[in-house]
């Protein structure tokens, strides 16, 4: 189990108002050099779900990886032993976390690629309310190439996921949920927050929290590690098509509605 985390009482009122809070300096010099290694180490040798999320005119690259905690022993020890998990269950007023996947952004120096506004949970494969990401910057971010988010977003509706490159509404169908507001072309009229961000901060979010990013600047690259985790009333909710990422694995395993009790996701910390 990971180490007990201790954060002020207004944080985690802010998370659960919000969606989304930055937890400044939690992870020490040695986890940052560890991460960093991490990812560096999934760069070299991508995963088969790795993908370019960046079109091919771009100057710059953005790449994603997921699910690769499993043959990365950095990166486990970064999930098991860190403090992560109990800050992601005291922000989820959870008595139990369970790890759900890892996922690896890097936008190389001049990607122009956005991240497009939208939320994580219709892309995904499970139900329910106690959700929490972390989004773990190795190099430093400013605040026009960071996370952003839309502050009370969590508490719904759910938005129609589509393809960040072309739009596609790939897994709900055309008209099954509401479309997402245009927020770039009105961004004054919307909660929008964010932060500057050095190795060491971090930012956590709800599933469902409205987020989006620009490229990054200048010569700069942007190196983040996220993790998911799972709180105490999240279910299993297979889905007809793949999922992001996809969890084959689960197909004859593991029901509609069951607990997400399953060696691919190790509970890491109890209250």
């Amino acid at each position: 189990m990971a180490a007990v985390a201790i954060l002020d009482p207004e944080t985690v009122k802010a998370y659960q108002r919000d969606g989304a809070v930055c937890v400044r300096g939690l992870f020490t010099q040695d986890w940052v050099d560890l991460t960093r290694r991490a990812i560096d180490a999934i760069l070299a040798s991508p995963s088969a779900l790795a993908i370019v999320a960046s079109r091919p005119d771009d100057p710059g690259l953005f790449v994603e990886d997921f699910r690769n905690w499993q043959r990365i022993p950095e990166l486990e020890e970064l999930i098991r032993r860190s403090p992560v998990a109990a800050v992601a269950g005291e922000l989820m007023s959870a008595s139990v976390v369970r790890f759900y996947h890892d996922h690896v952004l890097v936008k190389e120096r001049a990607t122009r690629q956005r991240t497009p506004w939208h939320q994580d949970q219709p892309y995904y494969d499970v139900d329910g309310t106690q959700s929490c990401s972390m989004w773990m910057p190795v190099d430093p971010v400013s605040r026009p190439s960071t996370l952003e988010f839309i502050a009370g977003s969590h508490r719904g509706p759910w938005f129609l996921p589509r393809t960040f490159l072309d739009g596609q509404a790939r897994w709900f169908p055309e008209g099954s949920m509401a479309e997402l507001p245009d927020i770039e072309s009105a961004r004054g009229n919307f909660p929008i927050i964010g932060w500057e961000l050095e190795p060491g901060d971090a930012v956590f979010f709800h599933f469902l929290t409205l987020h989006a990013s620009a490229g990054v600047e200048g010569p700069h690259r942007r190196r983040v590690m996220s993790l998911r985790f799972l709180g105490d009333d999240i279910v299993h909710a297979p889905r007809p098509w793949r999922t992001s990422p996809p969890f084959p694995e689960l197909k004859d395993t593991l029901p509609a509605g069951a607990p997400m009790d399953h060696p691919l996701f190790p509970v890491l910390w109890r209250a």
